[in-house]
């Protein structure tokens, strides 16, 4: 029996085909939705002489002169000359043989480009250009130009988007009954829109398809907002069909004495929130809430009040926090607060190795230690929990996409066993277990923290299947932070005033910038800025925090600061988030301009922590954008988060502002949440119906416009 022949290979892909799967061009749909930047015209033809300096035109005529001259540079130029025996020059600062050869005497040429009043006469520098003849015709629809790369030619695009567009799968999903809403009624149907935005005929108003007004682009924003309202509030309803653990405190039990051992009194935004979590514990469908509150609005406290109703319970907390300076915040915090009654605290970071880490790690898979805290080394395969019911992600937005996930599905696949392990302490007047013949919960409760605030329309369109829960009042006793803007060559002065302060008895912060393109660089900068400050301040110690030290040093260096001996601490970005030192009422950041402002609010909140006024120093280097004018005038006007947030989302725009929900894919590309609030609100208003009555459209809906980007919308 003769061989079977081997299967031919395939072939390999083009550089066109390999950067269309760079920019996600892969299904015929991907390529239909891929719109135009921009148009140019080339319906009409405009005569060389009737053509204005400064208009961007298209000419034709025929090539009377082609040459290399030496003008200082190498030049192609060449010659055209029409009808009415107007001539044009093309000048090409750059060029191949193939392109002299392609613009040949006698060759008729149809070129576009913006036209100069040149020394010789009128001229085009690097104009596009093909060649025609007499009789062909002009285009009959604007030319789009499609966002793309150097691999791939607009020409190849073109073709690919047009091919697509007739096979795309465009057919209408959603039932006409409920596009009738005022809003969407006289909108044309999907596979029009996209056919006038991809070849708007000559007519049609430019203005509209350039600021997005045009009814064909109303259609595709809010197809795109309706998409992601259906995806949230499915994935909501399928929260809700699972199972958790109903967490209720016990009277007299952890919960009350917690709140009756803490040294200070809860604020009334504090009390509203952590009535609104334990109200979600105390169900038993899991709970998936964000708690946003302003820096230093006391987030731990409520975080602390919700993992001890989790432990009156009889159930095990996790908190997972990014950094291990904000970990070990929450942890001596927690181990202040709940180690006096009788809660183990465990500590698991990736600093953490040998026995004590196995110690630890015993702890947690034991149910011994009923509060869990560290770094993302929580979500690692070896790090076991006996009895998992509470969640608590602090600086959420700081956890990658595939980390969240990946914790949801550990928290899933856990094997919660119900028994407590035989010979676990427990906690005083703890409740008993549930019995073991009860089926084990399917998930628990999840709680995200963020210290950025998130404005409503990103609130109620990136986590419309999130409860938000806000703190907005500050606790009682915090000084106000005054915020100063200077040049870098003011620098000696601020030194000047360092000096001062030190004096005074009171603590400094330096922030260098970090530019993650070079780490080196910035290590270099940290490490100047730390021998100049030193030089300055011989009589003071002047200590060194960057993401590169190890450890055992960051810890070592934060103690001397929070202990009170180290008087000034030069630090990148690290300090960002939860460095708590009330006695530190002076931080200056060197090339503010370079940070974004929700990060410059972060740093800011590490001062006025205390009873003493507080001075936050921003220092850039000139000259500075629009953009960093910007941010620097919001910082000196406010120090309200919210405000803050309001003006960094009209800055930024949304997809920047949340990273995009942090998967690294722009979720909205079409639809802008300020601009388009009334599309969002009549799609959150449809979601609901088209769930309810016709769950098939819904379902394609989401998978035309989302397809597995719709998991990131959940995580």
């Amino acid at each position: 029996m003769p061989e079977a022949s081997p299967a031919p290979a395939p072939r390999p892909k083009s550089a066109p085909q390999k950067a269309m799967e760079k920019l996600g061009l892969l299904r015929d749909i991907d390529l239909a939705l891929h719109l135009p930047l921009r148009y140019e015209d080339e319906t009409r033809l405009t005569p060389i002489a009737e053509a204005r300096d400064g208009d961007t035109v298209q000419c034709e005529g025929e090539v009377v002169d082609n040459r290399i001259e030496l003008r200082g540079r190498r030049q192609l130029l060449v010659k055209l000359r029409d009808e009415r025996g107007a001539q044009l020059l093309l000048r090409f600062l750059h060029f191949y043989p193939a392109q002299q050869k392609a613009m040949a005497i006698g060759l008729r040429l149809r070129v576009r480009g913006e036209i100069r009043a040149g020394f010789f006469g009128r001229e085009m520098v690097h104009p596009s250009f093909r060649k025609v003849d007499e009789d062909t015709p002009l285009a009959a629809a604007l030319t789009p130009v499609y966002p793309a790369s150097a691999q791939l030619p607009q020409a190849y695009l073109r073709k690919a988007i047009a091919s697509a567009l007739k096979r795309a799968p465009l057919d209408e999903v959603l039932p006409p009954a409920l596009m009738q809403l005022p809003i969407t009624r006289g909108l044309p149907p999907l596979r029009q829109a996209l056919e006038f935005l991809h070849h708007p005929p000559p007519d049609a108003r430019l203005q509209t398809l350039e600021d997005h007004s045009h009814p064909a682009w109303q259609r595709l924003k809010f197809e795109e907002l309706l998409a992601q309202q259906l995806s949230q509030q499915r994935a909501q309803r399928e929260r809700a069909l699972l199972k958790a653990p109903a967490l209720r405190a016990a009277p007299g039990g952890l919960h009350e004495r917690l709140l009756a051992a803490l040294p200070f009194r809860l604020t009334d935004a504090q009390q509203r929130v952590a009535e609104e979590i334990a109200q979600d514990l105390a169900r038993p469908q899991p709970m998936h809430r964000l708690l946003q509150g302003d820096v230093g609005s006391g987030k731990t406290v409520v975080a602390a009040l919700a993992a001890a109703v989790a432990i009156d319970a009889g159930w095990q907390c996790a908190l997972m926090a990014p950094t291990e300076i904000l970990a070990e915040q929450h942890f001596r915090k927690l181990i202040g607060w709940l180690e006096p009654l009788a809660v183990k605290v465990a500590w698991i970071t990736g600093s953490v190795k040998g026995k004590a880490r196995q110690k630890m790690l015993d702890a947690a898979a034991s149910g011994e230690a009923m509060l869990i805290v560290g770094t993302h080394a929580v979500i690692e395969d070896k790090v076991q929990f006996k009895r998992l019911g509470l969640a608590v992600i602090d600086e959420q937005h700081r956890f990658g996409v595939a980390q969240r996930l990946a914790l949801r599905k550990k928290l899933q696949s856990q094997v919660a066993h119900l028994d407590m392990a035989p010979g676990a302490p427990a906690t005083a007047q703890r409740p008993a277990a549930p019995a073991a013949s009860q089926a084990p919960a399917q998930e628990p409760h999840m709680l995200m923290m963020s210290a950025t605030p998130i404005p409503r329309t990103l609130a109620m369109t990136y986590f419309a299947d999130l409860a938000v829960s806000t703190i907005d009042e500050l606790p009682p006793g915090r000084s106000p932070i005054v915020t100063r803007v200077f040049a870098d060559s003011r620098r000696d002065e601020i030194i000047e005033k360092i000096a001062a302060a030190v004096r005074d008895g009171r603590q400094v912060y330096w922030v260098c910038p970090l530019i993650e393109e070079s780490e080196a660089l910035d290590l270099k900068n940290a490490t100047e800025t730390h021998q100049e400050l030193s030089a300055a301040l011989p009589q003071q110690m002047v200590g060194l925090l960057h993401g590169r030290m190890p450890p055992s040093e960051k810890a070592a260096v934060m103690s001397l600061f929070s202990g009170g001996q180290m008087s000034v601490l030069v630090a990148t970005t690290v300090i960002e988030v939860g460095v708590d030192v009330p006695n530190a009422s002076l931080m200056v950041i060197e090339h503010a301009e370079r940070f974004g402002l929700s990060q410059l609010h972060q740093l800011r909140g590490r001062v006025g922590r205390g009873s003493v006024a507080s001075v936050c120093v921003l220092l850039y280097t000139g000259p500075l954008s629009d953009t960093g004018k910007s941010r620097l005038r919001a910082m000196a006007e406010t120090t309200d988060g919210f405000e803050i947030a309001r003006r960094d989302l009209d800055i930024r725009g949304p997809g920047e502002f949340m990273g995009a929900r942090q998967s690294g894919a722009q979720l909205l590309r079409f639809a802008d949440l300020q601009e388009d609030a009334p599309l969002l609100g009549a799609a959150r208003r449809l979601a609901p119906q088209l769930l309810d009555q016709h769950p098939a459209a819904a379902a394609a809906q989401v998978d035309r416009w989302l397809g597995g980007k719709a998991e990131y919308l959940k995580a």
